[in-house]
């Protein structure tokens, strides 16, 4: 088992910055690729960055693309999301998760074995 929480969350204004944790605890951390996910009312849950267990390889989602910055530190056991350039469209619950690979299907959420229980991000416009 890992077990995912989320921090960071908040409201910011159009053009701030916001910077999301992602703290596992559990199994080894460092051997799962990490990803983050966001889901607003009404809509599916959509895909936003993903990265390897190494850190060395990253995949966002084009509508964050040289917006968002994913990361992690195996040492903390942590993976983060900076976020630049908020829009009012990225207001959602944002979710961390864990999967076993760092494959093909790392923009899905079915990929992913753990989730976090989300962080509210608002951005006002």
């Amino acid at each position: 088992q890992v077990q995912l929480v989320e921090s960071g969350g908040g409201l910011v204004q159009a053009g701030g910055s916001l910077r999301l944790s992602c703290a596992a605890s559990g199994r080894t951390f460092s051997s799962y690729a990490m990803g983050w996910f966001r889901q607003s009312p009404g809509k599916e849950r959509e895909f936003v960055a993903a990265i390897n267990w190494g850190g060395g390889n990253t995949y966002s989602a084009d509508s964050v693309e040289g917006r968002f910055t994913i990361s992690r530190d195996n040492a903390k056991n942590t993976v983060y999301l900076q976020m630049n350039s908020l829009k009012p469209e990225d207001t959602a619950v944002y979710y961390c998760a864990a999967a076993g690979r760092y494959g093909p299907g790392v923009s899905e959420a079915w990929e992913y074995e753990y989730w976090g229980q989300g962080t509210q991000v608002t951005v006002s416009s």
